[in-house]
């Protein structure tokens, strides 16, 4: 059996910043100074959202390309491609950039953003600092995707997932499914491909929506909420299998949140892929079993203060209830922890880098004390995706009281 190399070994941690959230929302010289800040604060992870096309939402989880990364994110968007750059390209990534061409792209900006890419990890490197990715399970609708393979996806049926703490009636994504036989007969062609390209601009990857490969939640085309789906087979650990042949063993991350069963655990395990743990999931008084629960968490996770999905921690505090206010303080207290009332972001942030999970990462916004008003995401409602860090907001001093608190648990990346 092939297991991935561990991105949690030995302990590290970092912040999960997007692009689109660095001042002035681009790649350039503010995507470099959060480098540098990183290293001043002696993190070694950068997690960022997925850099495809985003949706009219702002939304990059729901991509008119699984492949092309946003032109938006240029710092030089006019800059001069030559012809045996295209050339290059086009034949490096043949398998797709014909089709999304054909759907109204320009290979000139994926030119143009490979070469500011490679330079900013590049960069990234030498600082010590390593880039982690994010791959949506999914493709949107009517996308390049689903019109150049559409042997590949059904349409009988879209995507969602069925009731859960997000929301009452579940969500309805409308993400086309897979007919993941017609992929097994073509070898997961598409996925390999497209984790080839992943695994071009990232050192490790969360794989969205992981339990999406042991079981989905697929609701019957036009249906009006996700109620009506029901749980189908997904294709195990085949996909994962077929990469590997070809492009070794992948440092992959599982997002396992949701309705997780024994399947989806044992498949994880099986490919040896760290899961999360997110501590706002993790201090419910009637489940002594709760995997997001500081005493439940194993090293063979990344564990979030919060993620893109989630309120920041400030925003969380405030409407937490009595009942489970009084077990956060019980935990903080338990890591020496003295003003979590009254700084409860900070709080979190050192109550993950105390962690047993080999990667803890924080949202910048926990990092800053910020209120509901930085909240990236609120799934199953449209909008959002807009929050932007001011310019100059991440201080010397913050990098160093990070810093301070990443030695302290053993975390520190080398310098």
């Amino acid at each position: 059996m092939t297991t991935a190399p561990s991105p949690t070994r030995p302990r590290a941690s970092g912040v999960q910043l997007h692009i689109t959230s660095l001042p002035g929302g681009r790649l350039g010289q503010p995507a470099r100074d959060f480098v540098d800040w990183l290293q001043a604060a002696g993190q070694s992870v950068w997690q960022v959202l997925p850099v495809s096309v985003p949706d009219e939402h702002g939304s990059p989880y729901k991509s008119p390309s699984a492949f092309a990364a946003w032109p938006g994110l240029l710092e030089h968007p006019t800059a001069a491609v030559s012809g045996e750059e295209l050339d290059a390209f086009a034949a490096q990534e043949s398998y797709w950039a014909g089709s999304w061409a054909d759907f109204g792209g320009d290979l000139t900006d994926q030119v143009r953003f490979t070469r500011e890419w490679s330079a900013l990890r590049a960069y990234a490197r030498g600082r010590g600092v390593r880039l982690m990715g994010d791959v949506p399970i999914y493709v949107a609708p009517e996308g390049a995707d689903e019109r150049a393979w559409p042997q590949f996806f059904r349409t009988d049926a879209v995507a969602g997932v069925p009731p859960d703490a997000y929301a009452a009636t579940g969500q309805l994504w409308g993400n086309p499914l897979y007919d993941w036989q017609a992929l097994g007969r073509d070898r997961f062609r598409w996925w390999v491909e497209r984790l080839r390209r992943t695994f071009a601009l990232f050192d490790l990857v969360r794989v969205d929506h992981f339990r999406g490969f042991s079981a989905y939640w697929a609701v019957p085309a036009g249906a009006r909420t996700a109620l009506d789906g029901r749980w189908e087979k997904g294709p195990g650990r085949d996909v994962f299998d077929a990469a590997s042949c070809e492009l070794g063993p992948l440092a992959i991350v599982a997002e396992d949140l949701g309705d997780i069963d024994a399947p989806v655990i044992e498949l994880r395990r099986a490919l040896g892929y760290p899961g999360m743990a997110v501590l706002q999931f993790g201090f419910e008084p009637s489940d002594s079993n709760n995997t997001h629960d500081p005493k439940n968490q194993q090293v063979n996770q990344v564990v979030y203060t919060g993620t893109h999905d989630n309120d920041t921690v400030c925003g969380w505090w405030e409407t937490l209830p009595d009942e489970r206010r009084a077990l956060v303080l019980e935990a903080w207290d338990e890591v020496g922890v003295e003003e979590g009332e009254s700084e409860p972001s900070w709080a979190m942030i050192r109550l993950a880098l105390e962690a047993r999970c080999g990667l803890a990462m924080m949202q910048a916004q926990d990092v800053l004390s910020l209120g509901s008003h930085a909240r990236m995401n609120a799934p199953g409602i449209e909008g959002g995706w807009r929050w932007r860090m001011d310019d100059g907001a991440l201080t010397p001093d913050l990098a160093q009281r990070l810093r301070s608190l990443t030695e302290r648990s053993g975390r520190l990346a080398a310098s």
